[in-house]
């Protein structure tokens, strides 16, 4: 019998039948700007081998205004009905089926033709929209019908109207975007008729044999949202319009509450979708940091939902819910929330790929097969950039050697999974030892290779990783100083008073590391609401707590100081850096930039201001913790091309650049398939 029988359940659309409950999510992957279709078709023809129940695209803009950037990618002509053909058919080919989402962005496009129900700027951008009149709103509502009915024609199995996040038919249900006065404001049966008027009039056009998902936003986390009894009534009406599902939005993107970052609980949201059912007859999707066919089947065996919305699970493994059919979930590559490659990308203007797994939507170019002739490969460093370069080319066929002096793989993941928040990366680890294990990786652990040891190797992979970087600060060596690794590999003690040297991605960890004591808010989702500020819509319209975030207080005193003269934390992730900002705030961390370290004593460390070196100041501090940046570690490559043996560096050792997982993995998958 399966592990996952309620994951694994057909479910049944009257007109279809989907294999399983797993839907792939809706990602903005940037793939079907490139204007590659083979590349798109590619993408999603592997999730469907992979045997996903049913996936969704990324937006497709119903028209120019409604596109979340000027260009975005949407069916406006032949010639890309004929495209988007192309993916269709390749997925169906790979038996799997594929919805399109339509995604007017409202006030959220980043362009001077925003539009909107009314003229108010959203703050996450610097355009104003334009206020609809009678004749623009007719045209967007036959914009978004005309998009769906060219999507069918496209071969698609169905839509997803977008109608949460704060996009364009959700900016209509709230007072917080719609102040109109006319028949498509004032009351909540005014300003819900847009979203119910389109699924209306998308079904009449598609026809009954034909996949109708809505995006509902089930708590809007946001002043002034919807009501839990507005949720309710809008979802009923959206099933009498003719939707086939409702699928679970969670949040405007405007929201200052985390939502899918790695910090956020895992299931933290599906409470909310479980409220919906019963109140509904058709099947209801619930999303939001589900990564693991574990937690799926808990979420629907509980009776939070009909089926589950993965998305960034499957830019991370494929094969997800083929492998857990097959009963090998252990091998399953882990989505770890990061955030790094899939977000920041999108939203930095770049393409969507993963920490965890390079070959997302580089499928047609980043490939491999068994090696011809195969070699013996010594790789020296456990981290993130051996490992990944261990499992690629053992899997190729090679006879692969992992060397490191530490007990433990993991390198410097094994400090990242010591932080709050941060727990995913136990899981990353975890991953890693069993795929060392899969593909019969020689692991030669509490073993410092030397150039003598490496000399006979055909190939030599040098991922050492790095040393921490010497600030070179007066008194640094006192007995009230300790570097970061002391720190979060633990043992050290930490006095009541902390002044941290250095703000970067290291610096901020070792912050929230040392703010917390006790169980963690990202493993206790109840403290993690309260820390936050998230309430029960059905008691607070929109879910947001009117008395704020309501932090456990904090462990210690802490003050966080860098010499670059900006924002801390302006440098971290572009979709987290503000989480991480706004946790150390609520735990009062003191943020100090444009400091320079003049010295440490036994009463802390003494900081001037500026280039002139103003205005000496004692940041009093019972232990100073030294993050100041690193260094790449490389004596044995060094040693290596001394005696005239090359070698490949990569990861750390090649660029020191915080703790940059990302790259290292991306260069080990590379050279592991060219190898």
């Amino acid at each position: 019998m399966s592990r996952y029988p309620h994951l694994l359940a057909p479910l049944d659309l009257g007109h279809i039948t989907l294999p399983n409950r797993v839907l792939m999510g809706s990602m903005h992957t940037g793939l079907e700007e490139t204007r590659d279709w083979n590349r798109v078709a590619e993408f999603y023809a592997a999730r469907a081998r992979g045997g996903v129940g049913l996936m969704v695209t990324g937006g497709m803009a119903p028209n120019a205004e409604g596109g979340v950037f000027p260009g975005a990618a949407g069916l406006f002509t032949p010639e890309d009905i004929a495209n988007h053909k192309r993916v269709t058919d390749r997925v169906h080919t790979a038996g799997g089926l594929i919805a399109m989402q339509i995604l007017h962005a409202g006030r959220y496009a980043y362009g001077p033709n925003c539009v909107a129900p009314s003229a108010i700027k959203s703050p996450i951008s610097p355009f104003k929209p334009t206020e609809l009149n009678e004749d623009g709103i007719e045209k967007q509502i036959s914009d978004i019908v005309t998009a769906a009915t060219r999507a069918q024609e496209a071969g698609y199995d169905g839509v997803e109207v977008m109608g949460s996040e704060g996009y364009f038919l959700n900016q209509f249900l709230v007072t917080h975007t719609n102040r109109r006065e006319d028949r498509w404001g004032g009351s909540y049966e005014n300003r819900m008729q847009l979203p119910v008027e389109v699924v209306r009039r998308v079904r009449e056009a598609v026809g009954p044999d034909f996949i109708v998902i809505y995006r509902l936003s089930m708590i809007d986390l946001i002043p002034n949202g919807s009501t839990w009894e507005e949720v309710v009534q809008l979802a009923k009406a959206i099933e009498a319009a003719g939707a086939s599902i409702l699928n679970t939005g969670i949040g405007w993107h405007e929201a200052r509450i985390p939502t899918i970052a790695t910090s956020v609980p895992r299931k933290a949201f599906a409470w909310v979708t479980q409220k919906l059912m019963g109140e509904v007859s058709i099947p209801v999707i619930t999303s939001n940091r589900i990564n693991t066919p574990e937690v799926a089947e808990e979420v629907l065996s509980e009776g939070c939902a009909d089926m589950v919305s993965m998305a960034r699970p499957f830019l991370a493994d494929a094969d997800f819910v083929a492998k857990a059919a097959a009963g090998r979930a252990q091998t399953i590559a882990p989505c770890i929330a990061c955030n790094q490659a899939c977000l920041d990308h999108t939203f930095s203007g770049k393409l969507t790929s993963c920490l965890v797994n390079p070959r997302a939507c580089h499928e047609t170019e980043l490939s491999w097969s068994a090696t011809e002739t195969p070699k013996r490969v010594a790789i020296v460093g456990a981290g993130p950039a051996g490992l990944a370069t261990a499992m690629v080319a053992a899997e190729r066929g090679h006879k692969v050697a992992l060397f490191d002096k530490a007990p433990e793989i993991g390198g410097q993941l094994n400090m990242a999974k010591m932080v709050p928040g941060k727990e995913e990366f136990h899981g990353l680890v975890a991953w890693f030892e069993t795929m060392m294990e899969e593909h019969s990786v020689d692991l030669r652990l509490n073993t410092e290779a030397d150039a003598a040891t490496l000399i006979d190797f055909d190939e030599v992979i040098i991922a050492t990783g790095v040393l921490p970087r010497d600030p070179e600060i007066m008194g640094q060596t006192g007995p009230n100083v300790l570097s970061y690794i002391d720190v979060l590999r633990g043992g050290a003690h930490v006095g009541n008073r902390v002044a941290i040297v250095g703000a970067g991605g290291i610096g901020f960890d070792v912050a929230e590391y040392l703010a917390h004591e006790g169980e963690s808010p990202t493993e206790v989702p109840e403290l993690w609401r309260k820390e936050w500020g998230v309430r029960d819509p059905e008691d607070v319209r929109g879910g947001v707590a009117p008395e704020g975030p309501q932090p456990v207080a904090p462990a210690r005193e802490i003050t966080l100081l860098q010499r670059k003269a900006e924002k801390l934390g302006k440098r971290l992730g572009k979709t987290t850096g503000w989480i991480h900002r706004a946790s150390l705030q609520m735990k009062n961390v003191r943020m100090l930039g444009g400091v320079n370290y003049e010295k440490i004593d036994a009463r802390g460390l003494w900081v001037s201001y500026g280039e002139e070196r103003e205005r000496l100041e004692l940041i009093e501090a019972d232990t100073i913790v030294l993050c100041a940046g690193q260094i790449p570690l490389r004596d044995v490559a060094d040693a290596l091309i001394a005696k005239g043996k090359p070698a490949h560096i990569i990861g750390g050792a090649d660029v020191a650049a915080e703790l940059d997982a990302k790259r290292a993995i991306d260069q080990g998958v590379r050279l592991a398939a060219q190898i």
